[in-house]
């Protein structure tokens, strides 16, 4: 009660206080965010994958708060929300979860891996264990930087290692992310996971870029909404 007094609930894409009887989102948000459609085009190395929103409007705004400006507890909103998400689309089975890695240095420098904290949150929802699969080897450059999709790609070709010894041979693998454009991050992550020695890999994040829309804004860019 006393912490609800001292840091009473927000609305994660708003910001808007929320009434009591609202979890997460306000009224207004719930009505209006840009929900994913579920047209899941495929994707190559994953088996299915589902999206909360499109990237895009009030849900980029949120999620360049929870990745920059330290607003981690973003996370367990994302997680409730994206977990009842997957119940919904994702039909079949899987038996671990873990995430896309940012390297040692990113998270030195923004003091968490938001991708980890959404993946150990939807974790919780839906009462999977959580393990470390992937490493990043190389601080490449951010995705959101890159133009087009063939350079995403090679872009993230050879950044992903998995962990060794290797615990989850033969098992089905829900693989999280925050934000999905191109889809380059997510099929390294699950073509790494497979050779690795993974049944199959299914994905999900809290976005996706709408088809047909342009190339998300470069990272400069995106610092200065943050911090406008």
């Amino acid at each position: 009660m006393i912490l609800q007094l001292l840091f009473p609930p927000k609305c994660v894409l708003c910001g808007k206080l929320l009434k009591r009887e609202m979890l997460d989102l306000c009224h207004a948000c719930r009505a209006s965010a840009p929900h994913f459609c579920g047209r899941r085009k495929k994707r190559r190395y994953i088996r299915d994958w589902t999206a909360l929103w499109y990237y895009e409007d009030m849900v980029r705004e949120s999620l360049l708060r929870y990745k920059f400006s330290g607003r981690r507890s973003y996370a367990l909103a994302y997680g409730r929300m994206l977990a009842m998400r997957i119940q919904q689309d994702l039909t079949e089975s899987f038996d671990v979860l873990t995430w896309a890695p940012v390297s040692r240095r990113r998270k030195h420098k923004r003091g968490y891996d938001q991708a980890e904290l959404l993946t150990r949150a939807v974790a919780r929802e839906l009462d999977k264990p959580v393990v470390r699969l992937l490493r990043k080897t190389r601080n490449n450059p951010a995705q959101s930087s890159m133009e087009d999709e063939a350079q995403r790609r090679a872009n993230v070709l050879g950044v992903y290692q998995a962990v060794s010894p290797f615990p989850a041979v033969g098992k089905r693998v829900l693989l999280l992310d925050d934000i999905i454009t191109t889809g380059s991050t997510a099929e390294e992550c699950a073509r790494v996971l497979l050779t690795a020695g993974a049944e199959a890999v299914f994905c999900a994040a809290i976005a996706v870029r709408r088809a047909g829309k342009e190339q998300s804004k470069t990272v400069g860019e995106d610092y200065a909404i943050v911090f406008k």
